[in-house]
């Protein structure tokens, strides 16, 4: 079984407390970059696991911290630090893209277009900092809400996407997954939309309206669909 290493990384953006959790395999070859965007609760226990489980698959993985340090166990707190974050999207897109570039400039990270994925609100991220950050060679945005582009948003993008939603998940109604899927597919972009029988989270087991089998059968499918476009 593979060993992996973790550490974490100071990111040169925003002044002081800007800091990325990182997991990556412990040995001297080459592998893809991805960067893993938090839910809103911050960088939990099942976002560390995922960063780990996306190691054992041959990733290097940062988790840029966007809370700096602040874990939310309640909604109430939750709430509390997404609303705060949103009132400055630009400070954490450029956090993210410091994890970007940082992962970037590894010696170890082959090819340099590297992998944006995101959950709940950090998929919301996700897709915004795509528009922001041209050289991306995928994007995975899980249950992205309150994600309502413009055309020209929309138009900066320039990976390809794999989307992906539960139909349970009351916060993103069925017509807004439509609509980003028709901007998508409007502007020409490489854009596949998956939806489960599921609610929002779903692949959160401590934090979400956690579902097995479509967990079992998305996770799979972000992890090729990285695979297929870092190369």
């Amino acid at each position: 079984m593979a060993v992996i290493h973790t550490s974490h990384v100071k990111l040169p953006v925003n002044g002081e407390g800007a800091y990325a959790f990182i997991a990556q395999p412990d040995d001297d070859a080459k592998h893809p970059g991805v960067v893993l965007i938090q839910e809103w609760w911050g960088i939990e226990p099942h976002i560390r696991d995922l960063a780990q489980k996306l190691a054992l698959e041959g990733f290097v993985v940062a988790v840029p911290d966007l809370f700096h340090g602040k874990i939310a166990s309640e909604p109430n707190d939750a709430m509390r630090l997404m609303m705060t974050t949103r009132k400055n999207v630009d400070r954490a897109v450029n956090e993210i893209i410091g994890a970007l570039n940082t992962v970037k400039n590894m010696d170890n990270v082959e090819p340099k277009k590297l992998g944006l994925m995101g959950f709940c609100f950090g998929g919301f991220l996700a897709y915004t900092a795509a528009a922001h950050y041209p050289d991306l060679g995928a994007l995975v945005p899980f249950y992205g809400g309150g994600y309502d582009p413009k055309p020209e948003e929309v138009a900066r993008v320039n990976a390809p996407v794999f989307a992906v939603y539960g139909s349970q998940d009351e916060g993103i109604p069925p017509e807004q997954r439509q609509k980003i899927e028709k901007l998508y597919k409007d502007a020409g972009k490489d854009f596949t939309v998956k939806v489960y029988d599921a609610g929002h989270a779903f692949l959160n087991p401590d934090h979400g309206m956690g579902n097995e089998a479509a967990a079992a059968d998305a996770w799979p499918r972000a992890i090729n669909f990285l695979k297929e476009h870092l190369k």
